[in-house]
């Protein structure tokens, strides 16, 4: 654990530096590096990081494969995508996923205390469970059906290992199914090939106290790479009003991945992961025997494994096959109720091979997820505890060339049948015109449905309050309950203005129905379970309907080739009501005033003398009112130094224009504040 007699001087000088650097660092630097010019900047990190040295035009051509699951240019993708590559995650500074994702426009990051929840949302409807975003890992969801969301403690990835981040902002059902509504953040690591050789990281401070990655690669020179890798963290709490610093966490975790490549046509990849950890909770538990309502601080137990399969035959004329398959078991126990998990995924796509002004792909897949809950305290409840999801599905779709390398039409669908609502479609029209090399226009009309999770139908929980007369509170899901929809309208532009100036625009307007809500209570007289008492009874609904609509700007300028500026601002609107025309919706006010109208941020990144790095970040975050947290604006600062080829050095404060600050609301409170934290890291690679 960091000392603090150690770790309190730092930090208070690195803030007033920090002030200081933000404000009149990027004079000074820019005059330092100035005087530098001439000296090149040589990829220092001897990380053989490919996307360090391309330029503006060059990152517009990386190919991406989450919009359509095959590669293609940004340029010629319709949808509003935003890729971070290796470079811009090592320069954040962050160490974990969701706060590298803070730099991507559209999308609302709120840590909503230690490591055990975040609120994560694309274009809104940001909670802790993300229930409209769908995140892949190297293709594998981990989107549970539990409770509809993503557990981001457990997914972790040894950050020097990811290769590039793809956001889709907007809807991506067609190509991946149900509850890729709001987008999709997909993390792709890199291949065996160039993970060869030994890298090991270990890092700490006052809140980030210890973390560490270890990994090992090579291959035998005739196309099979393999590597080993391991990640951990203990992480202390963050600042709490109450004293109850219960949101201490704790992981490990191994993997190993193996790529060969049979032949030109052929590629096999086998990977897989294995992890357990502690995350520090807090629930709020009732009894009625005696009655009693209380907050329990026992720590959450998690645990899982996985493991996954993938072979891609490409052909020359421009046809391939995509099969791949995976098994992911998780666990976790905490003091209000446990799961097992397992998941078995398998996924299949064949692009046929082009005709004159065509290009068909089809698919199939279908995922079946055995569970069973553990009962913790007779007042939180799944039923029945043993239940099997399940989801097949059918995919098509034809893009049409309607000008050759200009104007392309893409239509597809997907068909689906679930356990909870039956059939499902999610279709999509996207239109592209790309006026020059180097600019593109786009649009599209998309339908994609959320289905149902154990919570929204399968869920009794009980809220207990001690008086005369006793109440009760409870919970219940609904099996009768519809899928989530979206209609979705979007359309976007990007363009490489000059070649030190890039900007991607986008719009979207999107119409929602039959949204899940809590609606009003009924009330009654319970004599069960004893002893007697007033009982308001609370079910899930498709209860809320409305729109959202927003914009999202993201430029990005290199006055040079020692100094890059990034930026972006989105605003977000959402107009929603009560499907009955009333005003009892008790989930609606939190659907209104849980996602911040404004976002912007303001990414800059020098490259120094001596092989230097300083890079800050600052961000504003306009208020949520429905959480009671205030609007606020922060900064982190970066500074790096290549010692060698193997040996790179950084120091790193975040959140550090205030001693702390609230992000997210939580229950049971009060809000958990978010400190300012200093953290210093050594990477060695050889």
């Amino acid at each position: 654990m960091a000392d603090g007699r150690v770790v309190k001087p730092v930090l208070s000088t690195m803030v007033r530096a920090a002030r200081i650097l933000c404000v009149a660092g990027p004079i000074w630097v820019s005059l330092l590096a100035f005087g530098s010019v001439g000296q090149g900047t040589t990829d220092q990190s001897g990380s053989g990081n490919p996307y360090k040295k391309l330029s503006l035009e060059q990152l517009g051509n990386i190919e991406v494969t989450t919009a359509s699951k095959q590669p293609e240019e940004v340029w010629n993708t319709p949808a509003a995508i935003y890729v971070l590559t290796q470079e811009d995650i090592r320069r954040s500074g962050a160490t974990n996923i969701p706060d590298v994702l803070r730099l991507v426009p559209g999308v609302q990051v709120a840590r909503i205390n230690g490591d055990r929840n975040w609120a994560v949302g694309i274009r809104g409807f940001g909670d802790q469970f993300s229930k409209s975003v769908l995140v892949l890992i190297d293709g594998r969801s981990v989107y549970t059906p539990l409770f509809a969301g993503v557990l981001w403690t457990v997914n972790n990835v040894v950050m020097e290992d990811i290769d590039r981040i793809e956001v889709i902002r907007g809807p991506g059902g067609t190509i991946w199914g149900a509850n890729a509504v709001n987008g999709i953040i997909n993390i792709i690591t890199k291949p065996a090939s160039e993970t060869h050789g030994v890298l090991a990281s270990a890092g700490g401070g006052n809140v980030d106290q210890f973390t560490g990655d270890f990994r090992v690669g090579g291959g035998n020179g005739n196309g099979l790479d393999y590597r080993i890798d391991g990640t951990g963290f203990n992480r202390g709490p963050e600042y709490h009003t109450d004293g109850q610093n219960y949101d201490d966490s704790r992981l490990g975790q191994a993997g190993f991945r193996t790529d060969w490549k049979r032949s030109a046509q052929d590629t096999y990849t086998f990977q897989g992961d294995i992890y357990k950890g502690q995350f520090g909770d807090a629930q709020r538990l009732s009894t009625f025997t005696p009655p009693s309502n209380f907050i329990s601080y026992a720590a959450m137990d998690a645990s899982g494994e996985n493991l996954l399969g993938r072979w891609r035959r490409d052909t020359s004329e421009g046809s391939n096959l995509y099969l791949q398959a995976y098994w992911d078991r998780t666990y976790r126990l905490g003091s209000n109720f446990g799961e097992t998990r397992d998941t078995f995924d398998v996924d299949f796509l064949h692009r046929l091979p082009s005709l004159a002004r065509q290009q068909f792909t089809y698919g199939a897949g279908a995922r079946i997820s055995p569970s069973t809950f553990r009962q913790v305290i007779a007042t939180d409840n799944f039923l029945p505890h043993q239940q099997t999801d399940s989801i097949y599905s059918g995919f098509l779709q034809d893009e049409i060339a309607v000008i050759p390398k200009k104007v392309s039409l893409t239509l597809g669908s997907k068909l689906e049948h679930n356990n909870y609502t039956g059939f499902e479609f999610q279709p999509s029209a996207r239109l592209l015109w790309r006026p020059s090399k180097t600019q593109s226009v786009w649009a599209g009309v998309t339908r994609a449905v959320r289905t149902p999770s154990r919570v929204d139908a399968d869920i009794d929980v009980t809220v207990v309050i001690p008086g005369a007369p006793l109440i009760a509170g409870q919970v219940l899901g609904n099996r009768e309950i519809r899928a989530e929809r979206l209609i979705s309208y979007e359309a976007g532009y990007r363009k490489l203005v000059t070649s030190k100036f890039y900007v991607a625009i986008s719009a979207f307007y999107n119409d929602y129905n039959d949204l899940v809500a809590q609606g009003a209570p009924t009330i009654s007289f319970a004599a069960t379970p004893p002893p007697p008492h007033l009982l308001a009874l609370f079910q899930y609904v498709n209860g809320i309907r409305g729109n959202t609509k927003g914009i999202e700007i993201a430029p990005d300028w290199q006055p040079s080739h020692w100094w890059e500026l990034k930026g972006s601002y989105s605003y977000l609107h959402l107009n929603l009501a009560d499907l009955a025309g009333g005003e009892n919706n008790l989930t609606l006010p939190v659907l209104m005033g849980s996602s911040p109208s404004h976002e912007a941020e303001v990414q800059s990144r020098f490259n120094l003398p001596k092989r230097f790095e300083f890079d800050q970040i600052y961000r504003y975050v306009s208020a949520l009112p429905a959480q009671e947290v205030r609007a606020y604006h922060t900064a982190d600062v970066r500074v790096g130094w290549h010692a060698s080829k193997q040996v790179e050095l950084s120091l790193v404060g975040q959140n550090l224009l205030q001693p702390h600050h609230a992000e997210f609301g939580i229950d049971p409170g009060p809000t958990v504040l978010i400190k300012r934290s200093i953290y210093a890291r050594i990477v060695w690679t050889r």
